[in-house]
């Protein structure tokens, strides 16, 4: 007989990588209050007051007004697309592939900048109150840690997460009840709390002067929506947790601006790189170690959750084409993403190493400007494309996604011009290799249809060559095999 060469089945189409839902609303409104309570706090009271004068609060609360303008856009577009992505999904839905990868791009920078920032930072004065060792070395062996936790899974990391976002908190409300204790006691001024202004600005530029730097110590509920896939029932849970931990971090950042302001004089806030740790010297109660210890684990949360973003960002672009596929691969049994863990992490190595603080952070903030400029005007126009009258998400007032984006421009006006020079440099690689990511996705997609199309047609050739009446194996060729006994 004859021997048929048999045509193995066509396999299925392989299954797009998914994340597991681990997070519950609790998890996740510790893990954005883990993140905007960063290390920020810390070192940027001295310098907002001097800024703003000793009213310090009045600027921490037009800047919390100022995100959670951005914030809802983020729990519209998050509630609605609970994709793994972020800010980059939503913009490739607005406004297609390419300003969606440069969106991504300005995120994913920002989040890998920050964590070099924080790996430096880490090894810095703080460390030393303990043991004295080369920064480098500090920060090769901080992001590996991180690294490690973040791909055993994001239940893990966010458990993590909330221990160490209570014991920042405690550091905060500690210096909260210093603050108090000096006022008191009679050795501090509550009337600080009044001077709005400094010679060079009165007070509503003071104020906005201000708001800028304490901008950033909002930044970092961004972050959450690239965990809105591993979110249990996110269209109701991210605006609870978001909304929440926003209050949360406003109540205690003005409470902290307050009390540290009315304990210590305005000038030794704004000459301190270490303003809060000036209120537990004054107050004299606390050992300046413990205090070294809590701004540590601030440190290293912020870098936890910002590495969590991060990996979870540039698998969200990967799935979308904008990245290399392989950092779609995630761990079989844990269902985190490896490939993008160990890629941003080796990307925040390597500036770590060969970057200093003041120079990694310098286009943050212009970075972010940027990508929540995109976010809220993206909220406009997929807004205009949705037709489908569902209700299920959460939705903004029509008014805020403009008043957002509006925000993002009044605050890029007050950006440096060394530092918008240094962030046009990171924006113009984005936009090319922006450009080079939407031609080599065209051309796939071009050569997909052709592929498609020629099957097509060959199939409609095939069926129309069967003679009628006759039987198919008639019009084949004769079988001219080998013929095996």
């Amino acid at each position: 007989m004859s021997t048929q060469t048999e045509q193995p089945a066509p396999s299925a189409p392989e299954a797009p990588a998914t994340l597991k839902r681990a997070l519950g609303t609790p998890l996740l409104y510790f893990f954005i209050l883990g993140d905007v309570l960063g290390a920020g706090v810390y070192v940027l009271i001295g310098q907002v007051a001097a800024k703003s004068g000793g009213a310090v609060w009045v600027p921490l609360a037009v800047a919390l007004g100022l995100a959670l303008l951005t914030a809802a856009s983020y729990a519209e577009l998050a509630t609605k697309y609970a994709r793994a992505g972020g800010a980059s999904y939503y913009a490739t839905l607005a406004y297609g592939p390419f300003v969606g990868f440069f969106t991504g791009f300005c995120m994913l920078a920002a989040g890998i900048v920050s964590v070099a920032a924080l790996a430096r930072g880490f090894g810095g004065t703080y460390l030393t109150a303990f043991v004295h060792l080369p920064v480098a070395l500090v920060a090769v062996l901080f992001l590996a840690a991180l690294a490690l936790l973040n791909a055993r899974g994001i239940s893990e990391s966010t458990r993590a997460n909330v221990v160490a976002t209570v014991i920042e908190t405690s550091g905060l409300l500690l210096v909260i009840g210093l603050g108090v204790w000096l006022v008191v006691r009679g050795d501090g001024d509550p009337g600080r709390l009044v001077q709005l202004g400094t010679p060079e600005h009165g007070p509503v530029a003071a104020a906005l002067s201000g708001a800028v730097l304490a901008y950033y110590s909002f930044v970092g509920f961004e972050t959450s929506v690239n965990v809105a896939e591993e979110t249990r029932n996110p269209r109701r849970a991210y605006p609870r947790a978001l909304f929440g931990a926003l209050g949360t971090a406003g109540l205690i950042y003005a409470a902290v601006g307050a009390a540290a302001s009315a304990a210590v004089p305005t000038g030794v806030l704004a000459g301190s790189d270490g303003p809060l740790l000036e209120v537990v010297r004054a107050a004299g109660a606390v050992p300046e170690w413990l205090f070294s210890a809590i701004a540590l684990v601030a440190v290293a949360n912020g870098a936890l959750l910002t590495g969590i973003m991060c990996s979870r960002l540039a698998f969200g672009m990967a799935r979308e084409r904008l990245l290399p596929a392989f950092l779609t691969r995630v761990l079989p049994q844990r269902r985190t993403p490896w490939a993008a863990i160990a890629a941003t992490t080796a990307l925040s190595l390597v500036l770590a190493l060969t970057g200093d603080i003041e120079t990694l952070a310098a286009t943050l903030v212009l970075l972010l400007l940027v990508v929540f400029f995109t976010v809220n005007t993206a909220v406009l126009v997929l807004r205009r494309r949705d037709h489908s009258g569902n209700p299920d998400h959460f939705r903004a007032p029509a008014l805020i996604p403009v008043l957002g984006a509006l925000s993002c421009v009044l605050l890029a006006t007050q950006v440096d011009a060394a530092v918008w020079l240094r962030g046009l440099v990171l924006l113009a690689v984005g936009a090319a290799l922006g450009l080079v990511s939407t031609v080599v996705s065209r051309r796939k997609r071009t050569e997909a249809e052709a592929a498609a199309s020629e099957t097509a047609g060959a199939s409609k050739t095939a069926g129309a060559s069967a003679v009628p009446g006759v039987p198919e194996t008639a019009t084949q060729p004769r079988d001219t095999g080998t013929a095996l006994d």
